[in-house]
């Protein structure tokens, strides 16, 4: 993201400058180009470079179409936009793309190269003003996106974003490296074109991006996402957003600074049993809704490190540690057991309870939570537990209520009874407990309880319409602009509230105030468990 600032009239080596613009960064505020603006010409413009990778070409000023703004961004061959038309200040934004030739980009800032040609400037400049949001085409074609971590559910994404331009793949295990190879090319991808990397800091280093997916286990989550934001791309991450409450923390930060596309991979959140949920709390069709509980029957618990035996080598294990403190290799981490360890994962609440809660915070619009209380078998300081039931509390917002939500795993469940006295029936999701009813949920069914207080029961009107799919909505904000659904704002606070969770349970102690930044300083015995440890050479 980059600002304009106005400097006063400059009076230099060039006289007949009106102004000079700089742009600067929102990361810092560091100037990284500067803008000249003509006097006599009535246009000024000015250049952003970020390694040949992301180029902005701010120009704007006193012209004849009174107020005209034009911000063209590069990406090697194809310039992307947005024009702001209108009479003094009033802008309205006007997106469109350009074609240049791709050796006009080669140079560095100083050159001759880099200018737009004045003729070129004004054939882009002098569009009709045909209203706001105006698209004139697309970025490209297709998105230059690479992926980090084809393994598991990095998997399954490579196979969600084949219809795109693949221009790498990273992997720190060369099995998965081979067989996400064997998958491109069965999909019709030349794979002289798809860059390999074992280092996905290399992979950002070498640009030539668009955009950034990261599958990598929960404590490798983080750095490459940051690190793709400040790099000026969009992000993909899967869940939770982070290995720590302080990383979660950081990455909604630097998101929010990049203004760039982002989108966290719970996926059922494209799903449209969830929409309909949704619609059928916020129509108040069970009443003012008091309780949430949350059901999961899985457990990613209990491990212990081995015997060190030889690291396999298809395994690059000092990259698949990442910024975590080193240690030597034990059997049984890699691949998947890795959620059971705390250096590691998150156990199953942080494996699980982003998709379960997505829907209990997308349908009673949620934030942080006020207290974190959490319960379970004795801490152990390497292995996750076998179980663990949370209570989050949340205050009231706007109309809703307060509402207490509650988490239960391995095995651990609620006995629940409905208005009627039934006793509730239902297996892993979501139970909503209302003053007029109840609304069980998962990912694919719903069910109303009492049942035959709902018999003539009328759905309200279809109000979230269907997606496009997960991956696709965010490919479609890269293009064109526009939100995603589960962008890093919405899904930062989804991703803190579950792991403010296991800091309850390993502080052994209710927070309180876990809205605030100094948490820590309210609960010293919390500190620890809200930040890791990062590894030198490491470093955010």
């Amino acid at each position: 993201m980059l600002r304009c600032v106005r400097r006063p009239r400059h009076r230099g080596r060039r006289s007949r400058l009106k102004g000079l613009v700089l742009l600067r960064s929102w990361l810092g505020g560091a100037e990284i180009a500067r803008g000249y603006g003509s006097e006599r010409d009535g246009w000024g413009a000015g250049l952003a470079f970020n390694c040949g990778r992301v180029v902005v070409l701010e120009v704007g000023g006193r012209c004849p179409l009174s107020g005209l703004g034009l911000g063209l961004a590069c990406g090697c061959r194809a310039w992307h936009g947005a024009a702001r038309v209108g009479a003094a200040n009033q802008f309205h934004p006007l997106s469109f793309s350009l074609q240049f030739p791709e050796h006009s980009m080669a140079k560095g800032p100083s050159s001759a190269s880099t200018r737009l040609p004045r003729r070129a400037f004004l054939s882009a400049a002098l569009l009709p003003a045909a209203g706001p949001f105006l698209r004139f085409g697309p970025l490209r074609d297709k998105v230059r996106v690479a992926i980090v971590g084809v393994g598991g559910r990095g998997a399954g994404n490579l196979a969600s974003i084949l219809g795109e331009q693949i221009v790498g793949i990273c992997d720190v295990d060369s099995t998965q490296i081979n067989a996400a190879q064997k998958t491109l090319e069965a999909r019709g991808h030349d794979p002289s074109g798809i860059k390999v990397y074992r280092d996905y800091r290399e992979l950002i280093d070498a640009g030539g991006l668009d955009a950034l997916l990261v599958s990598t286990p929960d404590h490798t989550h983080a750095h490459p996402t940051v690190g793709g934001l400040r790099s000026g791309l969009a992000v993909y991450c899967e869940k939770p957003l982070a290995h720590t409450v302080e990383e979660v923390r950081l990455v909604r930060r630097v998101a929010a600074a990049s203004g760039r596309p982002t989108q966290m991979g719970t996926q059922i959140h494209a799903g449209e049993n969830y929409r309909r949920v949704v619609e059928l709390i916020r129509a108040g069709s069970i009443g003012s809704v008091s309780e949430v509980h949350v059901v999961c029957g899985k457990s990613w618990s209990d491990g212990r490190f081995g015997e060190e035996v030889p690291v396999p080598e298809n395994l690059n294990w000092d990259l698949w540690q990442g910024p975590v403190p080193a240690r030597p290799y034990s059997a049984g981490l890699h691949r998947a057991n890795w959620r059971r360890f705390w250096n590691y994962g998150t156990g199953t609440l942080g494996d699980m309870a982003c998709h379960h809660l997505d829907l209990v915070h997308w349908a009673l619009d949620l934030d942080l939570p006020d207290s974190t209380e959490s319960e379970g078998p004795p801490v152990h300081p390497v292995g996750t537990p076998s179980w663990i039931h949370v209570r989050w509390g949340h205050p009231a917002r706007g109309p809703r209520r307060a509402v207490e939500v509650h988490w239960w795993d391995g095995g651990h469940k609620p006995d629940l009874v409905a208005p009627d006295g039934q006793k509730i029936q239902w297996g892993d999701g979501c139970v909503f407990i209302g003053d007029k009813g109840v609304l069980c949920a998962d990912y694919g069914r719903h069910r109303l309880l009492p049942e035959k207080d709902f018999a003539e029961f009328v759905p309200p009107e279809r109000t979230i319409a269907p997606s496009i799919g997960h991956h696709a909505e965010w490919f479609r904000a890269i293009r064109e602009g526009g939100p995603t659904t589960c962008d890093f704002s919405y899904s930062g606070a989804l991703s803190e509230t579950v792991l403010l969770g296991n800091v309850a349970l390993r502080a052994g102690k209710k927070l309180t105030g876990c809205r605030s930044d100094g948490l820590a300083e309210q609960i010293p015995e919390a500190e620890e468990f809200l930040s890791s440890p990062v590894r030198e050479g490491w470093e955010f």
